[in-house]
């Protein structure tokens, strides 16, 4: 099993990155915030990983920080969340933001992370309530800012892998980057998965 993956990025979109090291080149799931983490196409990264193997296929879900795999891997001992659905709820919910929704019992956050209803919240809340014990103790570092029409595309991107229509999140993007132009990209999908909720 791989568990951690060092090389250089080929190439990145925010739902996933392709490491290459050792001449191969490593598809790899990620987060929207893991995305906004990464340094550029051709810099050296490392990846926490989780490795998924199924008879179809071998799949790798990556993570720059070891709080957020933490978190994935709670995520998917909840009934009915797999994969998928862990990184939907990981990338439209940071997790700080999902950390402390659970401890407050607030099913409410869930809203506009498509895939979670309130049933999904439900069982998140339950399930995860007594299994988040120091779960924050490592630090995040801070988004750094991107500029521009790359960043109004990768929160589209972002939104449309989430589930929503290209036109539709295309619009609530722009609205979000309308009210405050130095915007980063986390917070414009937060605000537009707001405006779309």
């Amino acid at each position: 099993m791989i568990a951690r993956l060092t090389g250089t990025i080929a190439s990145k979109k925010p739902t996933h990155t392709v490491v290459e090291t050792g001449g191969v080149g490593y598809l790899v799931s990620i987060t929207l915030p893991t995305f906004t983490a990464l340094p550029g196409e051709g810099e050296r990264v490392s990846l926490f990983i989780h490795t998924k193997v199924s008879d179809e296929a071998i799949q790798l879900f990556g993570f720059t920080s070891q709080t957020e795999l933490d978190l994935f891997k709670k995520l998917m001992t909840v009934s009915k969340v797999g994969p998928k659905l862990a990184m939907s709820v990981l990338s439209g919910i940071p997790a700080r933001e999902l950390v402390a929704a659970v401890r407050a019992k607030d099913g409410a956050r869930f809203a506009g992370v498509p895939g979670v209803g309130a049933k999904t919240a439900s069982r998140i809340l339950l399930e995860l309530s007594d299994k988040l014990e120091g779960i924050l103790d490592a630090e995040f570092e801070p988004d750094a800012p991107a500029t521009g029409s790359s960043l109004e595309s990768d929160a589209v991107e972002a939104l449309v892998s989430l589930g929503y229509k290209p036109a539709e999140a295309r619009k609530a993007v722009k609205s979000a980057m309308s009210a405050d132009p130095s915007i980063l990209l986390e917070d414009i999908v937060k605000a537009a998965l707001a405006r779309m909720a």
